[in-house]
């Protein structure tokens, strides 16, 4: 039997326009129960640069740039059994509410998934024509080793929704 393991609560406010859906947090996000913990993912390197913010290791800091921002962050799965890190090796998983997190907070205007998983999984999830944009951006994942420019380039996406 695998350790079942869980996502986070969904990082959200009343202002959030844009929801940023990751598949499951990672082996070294668990332990630091942080989004995107893995020194090597380039999920906060790449929020930092879109906003012209001076990088910090501070969590709190790192959350105060979404919200000031108007960006959600959450997870497609909520719980499943997986060794390791690696999307491949998730089992048994069951989903988050996506559909009803979006209902309570109706300023989200399109919503981006960070790598292959989350976006195949939510498509499964909310249809293929779901009434607001769903995007695929390439994983922030140090696995997707596609260059940081390539993944910013495609990152700035984001922007068009939050301005």
């Amino acid at each position: 039997m695998q350790n079942r393991i869980s996502s986070f609560p969904p990082i959200i406010d009343d202002n959030s326009k844009v929801l940023i859906l990751g598949s499951i947090p990672g082996v070294k996000s668990l332990e630091k129960q942080q989004y995107y913990g893995h020194p090597q993912n380039k999920f906060w390197k790449i929020i930092f640069e879109l906003f012209h913010e001076e990088f910090t290791e501070d969590y709190d800091e790192k959350i105060n740039i979404l919200n000031k921002n108007h960006i959600a962050l959450w997870d497609v799965i909520d719980s499943c059994e997986r060794k390791g890190s690696l999307d491949s090796e998730i089992k048994n998983e069951e989903a988050n509410q996506i559909e009803e997190l979006l209902e309570k907070h109706p300023n989200i205007t399109a919503i981006f998934c960070n790598g292959g998983k989350s976006y195949k999984n939510l498509q499964k999830l909310l249809g293929k024509n779901f009434r607001i944009p769903i995007y695929l951006l390439p994983s922030t994942s140090p696995l997707h080793t596609i260059s940081f420019e390539r993944k910013f380039e495609d990152w700035k996406k984001i922007l068009d929704y939050i301005k």
